[in-house]
């Protein structure tokens, strides 16, 4: 019994290396695949999901935020107008403007990253568009470069192999299929571990490092999903939702335009 005991102290884990390292195998397949669809949803479905948001509605709520600002700026200029008139002081506009400008310097910045977004989704939306067959050949060569260098599954790539990695990822993100068929062309597949017990200690760990790996992509992926643009998604597919959000910020800033034009009256008459 007690001989039994000893020798069990000596049983390995994982007795079948082959099987061992087929699920390891696995499980780079598995996080390959999951990074690929992380970054399909931020490089693309996200960016093309905002574009048309954009561009169908964005358009409108960048027209209503910018007649909120002209309201709000409006009624600080008659606070300060009114200020200098209850303490009998020459009321000298250009001052006032520019004091305005230092107080409305964030709204102006916030206008000016919208037009930004406006301007990269009018130039997206002229770009050209990959075929189905490029876009799965896109794909397919983005999994395997994933595979072979991601920094995550290689850690101890060299820095011109990250390098590789880095490019691969910024033509993934342009739709720059020639860039990754050059990539793909270049890498090699990785070495595969001998059959050794210090090789088997070695798959079983990178099997437990593999598995936290998929995880924190899987939690990338949700947080993507629960986030503008992509929770903006079902709108931008539904026509009957996209016409009634326009519709209601069409009303909205026919709201604001009554409201720009009393607070323009009211600054007319107290500078008269």
């Amino acid at each position: 019994m007690n001989n039994n005991i000893a020798n069990s102290s000596n049983i390995i884990l994982y007795p079948d290396f082959e099987k061992l390292k087929a699920e390891v195998e696995k499980l780079r397949t598995e996080f390959s695949m999951l990074v690929l669809e992380r970054d399909e949803l931020l490089y693309h479905e996200c960016k093309n999901i905002e574009m048309a948001y954009l561009l169908s509605i964005g358009k409108l709520e960048y027209k209503a935020y910018k007649i909120e600002c002209a309201i709000l700026r409006l009624k600080r200029k008659a606070e300060l107008i009114q200020a200098r008139k209850n303490r009998q002081e020459k009321i000298i506009l250009s001052e006032i403007e520019a004091r305005l400008d230092l107080e409305f310097a964030e709204y102006q910045a916030k206008l000016n990253e919208h037009l930004e977004k406006m301007n990269a989704a009018i130039e997206r939306s002229h770009g050209r568009v990959l075929t189905d067959e490029e876009s799965r050949e896109l794909k397919k060569l983005y999994r395997f470069i994933v595979k072979l260098l991601h920094p995550d599954l290689h850690p101890d790539l060299s820095d011109e192999k990250v390098r590789l990695f880095n490019n691969a990822v910024e033509a993934y993100e342009r739709g720059d299929l020639d860039g990754l068929r050059i990539i793909a062309e270049i890498v090699a597949e990785p070495e595969i571990p001998d059959a050794k017990s210090d090789a088997m200690t070695a798959l079983m760990k990178e099997k437990e490092r593999l598995i936290k790996l998929i995880q924190r992509v899987r939690d990338d992926i949700n947080e993507i999903k629960s986030k503008y643009p992509y929770t903006m998604k079902s709108l931008v597919q539904s026509h009957e939702k996209t016409a009634a959000r326009k519709k209601e910020l069409e009303e909205y800033i026919k709201y604001l335009n009554e409201v720009l034009a009393v607070y323009t009256e009211k600054i007319a008459e107290m500078l008269r």
